[in-house]
């Protein structure tokens, strides 16, 4: 459910989750995510909680470990390598915890969101 009237948060979901793919092709990622169009329903509704709780004000931080929190709660734990058949995934750490490369996807996205929230706000003056 969009709570941003005027903000497309399909479309910032969409780039971000983009964005974060093109991470993961430049970082060497070995589990490189499908394109938005193709993710699999869990890839697609966690992007779209990562853009409204970037548009509420989270931090990079405070965005990662909502997503930590939500895959545990969806069973998923920490793995060597991201695996969603058996839910695994090396991300699942705090964030203090993470590699820079993996620190720098959530500035990423964080940054994605505010650049859209930005244009929106010069669209409505």
């Amino acid at each position: 459910m969009n709570h941003y009237p005027g903000i497309d948060v399909e479309q910032i979901a969409h780039v971000c989750h983009e964005a974060n793919r093109a991470l993961q092709v430049t970082q060497g990622d070995p589990a490189v995510s499908p394109h938005f169009m193709e993710a699999a329903q869990w890839q697609v509704d966690s992007a779209f909680e990562g853009v409204e709780q970037a548009l509420a004000g989270s931090s990079p931080e405070e965005l990662h470990e909502s997503w930590t929190k939500s895959k545990i709660q969806d069973g998923w734990c920490y793995g060597q390598a991201k695996d969603a058949a058996k839910k695994t995934h090396p991300c699942v750490v705090p964030y203090s915890e993470l590699p820079a490369e993996q620190r720098l996807k959530d500035l990423v996205f964080h940054a994605v969101v505010g650049a859209f929230a930005q244009h929106h706000e010069g669209e409505a003056k």
